[in-house]
């Protein structure tokens, strides 16, 4: 009997279940957007219920597609779990229900609690840099949590009483998927803790040090697991009776999982997503190296009874939202498709340009102050120049990255990766190629999150093309040749 595995990919704005089959490839999936909440300038929000209510109804419609096709939920071995990081979620240990909305990763709030904490050691941002390899911004888990503390009386008293949990996304989801109050478990995995601040990147481990500097209690974070171990079995009180028992076998932050997805295992291997945001990651092997160019230093993946491999990564907190924001804000586009047909009606982008600053800029310049903005704008400026100029913004943000990594690992990179929604634009990887100068490799599955943590989980299922552990799988796929559209520069360096 052929064997499948799922995965839920939970983003910053929508949710999918999906499923691949024993040779990794996409059987049948669903995706549900979900709602976004925006209380404040800066400030961006979401519904801990909405989340799960938008997984358990992707896994079901999922089911239901997947059964209409001719296959045995039986044969569904088990699944994994990726998810937008650094969103934090907290709830009571008691009723299992949210002490307060979710506040999203690209919220900046924490303005002036960064700048206290900041001011507060001589080191400024890097007070906590050879700890856990990250700076301290608006970005991360712990100075959301912080910010909750200070702010919200219901998770402070929760906090002080010892009834507070505290997780990312994905721990809020496995929780829920494996019993909630009724036993759920509270794990995450080394990707997620790793973009919290509150863990130490060497020993892989809660740190001390930092949770004495946020104020936080240690009682109230999940357990560390490795990216592929067994995570828990389904117990979902509410729906999902044919899943009841299967193995959650696999969870990566969504980055980390697109860098399984895309098989970068090799260190000097990169990959770039095209989601809400962009994140370009570079595998660094067992090496932790410490930026000196604004990156980040993380933890890339780590397979059960293997050492961790850890990665340099650009954050841009704006790509995917930016095509959003001209739908649904401004309604010069019906759907994000629209971009590269608009984009493609000039040869340029007319001397526009558009600084997507909706949150700050993040790597490799930091700066949470900057909001933005559109320039060069003439009576000759149509839609099609300010479609151009937002797929730009991506590119030339992406190239920015690029050259604090070159220079970081001393290795240029001479191909790059590419995977999420904007990837799908050919424009858009035509124009980062000639932006980069390097060839721009796509793959002919796009799925590489989703694919990622379905892979975490098969490697310990031990099923199809990924059965024998991940050395073994390793290798087989050293031996094969994959399907790659290329998109080479078609501007010299001299121009």
């Amino acid at each position: 009997m052929p064997s499948f595995v799922g995965a839920i990919d939970n983003g910053t704005t929508s949710s999918r279940f999906l499923i691949f089959d024993e040779k990794g490839g996409l059987v049948i999936g669903h995706q549900l957007e979900y709602r976004q909440i925006f209380p404040q300038p800066g400030w961006v929000e979401q519904d801990p219920m909405d989340i799960l209510d938008s997984v358990v109804t992707c896994i079901d419609a999922a089911l239901r597609k997947f059964e209409l096709q001719g296959h045995h939920i039986k044969n569904l071995k088990g699944m994994g779990i990726t998810n937008q990081r650094e969103t934090v979620v907290v709830w009571d240990k008691n009723t299992g229900k949210p002490l307060h909305n979710a506040i999203v990763w690209s919220d900046t709030r924490t303005k002036d609690i960064v700048r206290e904490l900041t001011e507060s050691s001589e080191l400024g941002a890097d007070a906590l840099m050879q700890t856990c390899g990250l700076p301290i911004t608006t970005y991360f888990s712990a100075v959301k949590l912080r910010w909750l503390l200070d702010n919200s009386p219901e998770v402070k008293e929760a906090h002080d009483n010892g009834t507070l949990m505290f997780g990312t996304v994905d721990s809020w989801l496995i929780y829920n998927l494996t019993g909630g109050v009724n036993g759920g478990v509270h794990v995450t995995d080394v990707t997620n803790a790793s973009r919290t601040m509150l863990m130490d990147i060497r020993k892989l481990t809660w740190s001390d040090e930092c949770l004495e500097f946020f104020g936080i209690n240690r009682e109230v974070l999940p357990e560390i697991k490795p990216s592929s171990c067994l995570f828990g079995n389904i117990k979902y009180p509410q729906g999902l009776e044919d899943l009841q028992g299967l193995a959650i076998a696999g969870c990566l932050g969504d980055q980390h999982a697109a860098l399984v997805g895309q098989r970068c295992f090799e260190v000097g291997e990169a990959k770039n997503t095209y989601g809400t945001g962009c994140f370009m990651v570079f595998n660094t092997g067992e090496d932790i190296i410490y930026s000196g160019n604004g990156l980040l230093t993380t933890v890339g993946y780590q397979f059960e009874g293997e050492p961790a491999a850890y990665a340099l990564e650009g954050s841009i907190a704006v790509a995917g939202s930016a095509v959003k924001w001209l739908r649904d804000n401004m309604g010069i586009i019906k759907s994000a498709e629209e971009i590269s047909e608009l984009a493609a009606g000039v040869n340029d982008n007319g001397g526009v340009v558009f600084v997507t600053a909706f949150s700050g800029l993040f790597a490799p310049y930091w700066r949470p102050d900057v909001r933005g903005c559109i320039l060069g704008l003439s009576q000759h400026t149509t839609k099609h120049h300010l479609a151009r100029a937002t797929l730009e913004a991506t590119c030339f943000q992406t190239c920015a990255i690029l050259k604090a990594m070159n220079n970081d690992s001393g290795k240029p990179l001479k191909t790059l990766r590419v995977d999420g929604g904007l990837s799908n634009s050919d424009i858009c990887m035509q124009l980062q190629a000639d932006i980069l100068g390097i060839e721009v490799s796509r793959p002919q599955m796009r799925e590489s999150t989703a694919l990622g943590a379905a892979t975490a989980a098969a490697v310990h299922l031990d099923i199809g093309i990924w059965r024998g552990g991940f050395k073994a799988f390793t290798e087989r796929i050293r031996e094969e040749k994959e399907v790659l559209q290329k998109f080479t520069p078609s501007i010299s360096e001299q121009v």
